[in-house]
């Protein structure tokens, strides 16, 4: 059998999204860093770096600044209501979403409003 067709590609590394490293090296991708704090939504649309992190992404932005109550040792992180780390490399597209501390136990919470149904129905 003639071989002399076959040629030989290298293995390409492929992220989650599907794209090749290689397609991706040595470009800009738009992104959006999305905050809902208790005065309202800031929403930061940032182009960066393909490769750059939730962390860098964060520092680059100024939303840090903007909002001072976000802590990056305490807030977390997602891209798409999915929880990451923070040294998670972005993608094309990508929607970071810093969420706020939960307030009270969702659990918790569930048991005091049963208790408070309870005593108001005697």
């Amino acid at each position: 059998m003639d071989q002399s067709f076959l040629r030989v590609v290298p293995t390409l590394e492929f992220p989650q999204n599907g794209i090749p490293m290689a397609a991706i090296q040595n470009s800009d991708i738009e992104i959006e860093l999305v905050y809902a704090g208790t005065t309202g939504i800031t929403r930061i649309p940032l182009r960066v770096e393909a490769g750059t992190t939730i962390r860098e992404a964060m520092d680059r932005s100024g939303i840090l600044t903007q909002c001072p109550e976000i802590r990056p040792d305490v807030n977390r992180v997602g891209i798409f209501s999915r929880l990451r780390d923070m040294d998670t490399p972005l993608a094309a597209g990508d929607r970071v979403e810093i969420y706020r501390p939960l307030r009270a136990d969702p659990k918790e919470a569930r048991r005091q409003r049963a208790r408070q149904q309870q005593t108001g129905k005697r």
